[in-house]
């Protein structure tokens, strides 16, 4: 776990020069990883939470937060129980936080930047088994990063001037019209309305989306759909 938390170049990952602190995001990790205790926890949790994944006193979180998402899980999951409540609070912290302006983003596998609250949620839709496993509090958590979902585009069928799109659904898109940023090959498309046509089965996450005012051809297969809401916010 150490080497994993070293191996991360936390001074190259982007923030605000302000507020973004890099030495105490492994600081302040290697400390939590090590706790046995509360008041070690505590100490290690004021490291990561006062400029290191999250500025608690300005509610702002940065990019850090996301490469650190796997490695506060990791505690939680293997740590003393002071070091999991403490990892479990900065992973509610972080995904409710805004980011600074010029650091909203981070880069992800295909080339697209995705918003900084979706790439978390991701990370902890990953561990879902052992969230749910811990009862209210990480039940609680996955219901937050359900919110933040993501929609993979499989096949699209014209249906009148509008495009029934069917594809996997990751978190819950909630009921009404909704705007979404299509990614692509690095490139993000704006869809100004689209609704939950079918939900998921139960123990599927196949569902349909119909896209408003939009053919088929402008919905490539394998482009990735986020709330268009995540993309706005900004500290």
């Amino acid at each position: 776990m150490l080497d994993e938390i070293d191996a991360v170049g936390w001074g190259s990952i982007p923030g605000h020069p302000d507020w973004y602190e890099p030495e105490r995001v492994a600081r302040g990790l290697r400390a939590l990883c090590e706790a046995a205790n509360l008041v070690q926890a505590a100490e290690a949790g004021s490291q990561l939470g006062g400029g290191g994944i999250v500025h608690g006193h300005s509610g702002a979180v940065f990019p850090a937060a996301v490469m650190a998402t796997p490695l506060l899980l990791d505690i939680a999951q293997r740590g003393h129980p002071a070091a999991q409540d403490t990892a479990l609070g900065l992973l509610d912290e972080a995904l409710s936080c805004y980011p600074h302006a010029g650091y909203t983003r981070v880069a992800v596998p295909g080339g697209t930047a995705v918003p900084i609250c979706c790439a978390i949620a991701h990370h902890l839709r990953d561990r879902t088994d052992f969230l749910a496993g811990l009862g209210k509090r990480g039940k609680a958590l996955l219901a937050d990063a359900a919110l933040h979902w993501r929609f993979e585009i499989g096949e699209c069928v014209a249906d009148n001037n509008d495009t029934a799109a069917f594809g996997i659904l990751a978190g819950c898109l909630p009921c009404g019209v909704h705007a979404a940023e299509m990614h692509l090959a690095g490139a993000i498309t704006m869809l100004r309305e689209l609704t939950l046509e079918y939900p998921p089965a139960e123990g599927s996450l196949e569902a349909c989306l119909r896209v408003i005012a939009r053919h088929p051809g402008e919905l490539p297969p394998g482009a990735l759909l986020f709330p268009a809401e995540c993309g706005d916010r900004v500290h």
